[in-house]
């Protein structure tokens, strides 16, 4: 999810709810302590420098239980931010503290912002030697897949 998608979202909500990769609900007290614009420019393995631009969001839940942050509240802060960091349109990577410092993406899924699971790919596979596994099929399984669709020795096919 974008900025600009998360911001219309924010419109037409009336309770501000997130969900954890796992289903569970962010507590209802949580902060958005950041709104910020991450930049990271790395070299990757096949030695390409690159350069990645995405929109910080940090949630955080505290021991203040009557905190309760409206969609409204959040598209503000998000507006004072695009104002005084001048935040491109990019997309958005929220932080939650699990067990560590988790990283998740964002998208909207019925009336809840849904924390999605991210992940680390070879940036370079054409370039830094690791090849990805073939899948092997077994000859002898086609037949029965094809459901009948396949040549046989006289069927004037081939």
């Amino acid at each position: 999810m974008t900025l600009s998608q998360l911001k219309e979202t924010l419109l037409q909500l009336e309770e501000l709810t997130f969900l954890l990769p796992n289903g569970d609900k962010v507590p209802a007290h949580f902060h958005v302590t950041e709104v910020g614009e991450i930049t990271k420019n790395f070299i990757d393995c096949g030695g390409t420098v690159r350069k990645e631009t995405t929109v910080g969001l940090q949630l955080w839940s505290s021991v203040d239980t009557d905190h309760r942050l409206q969609a409204s509240k959040l598209l503000s802060i998000i507006k004072l931010s695009e104002e005084k960091l001048s935040i491109a349109d990019n997309e958005i990577e929220v932080e939650y503290q699990g067990t560590t410092i988790e990283k998740h993406g964002l998208e909207f899924s019925s009336g809840s912002l849904q924390l999605t699971q991210t992940k680390t790919e070879c940036l370079a596979e054409d370039s830094c030697g690791i090849s990805m596994p073939k899948i092997k099929v077994s000859m002898a399984n086609l037949s029965s897949q094809n459901d009948g669709a396949t040549c046989t020795p006289g069927s004037g096919c081939c």
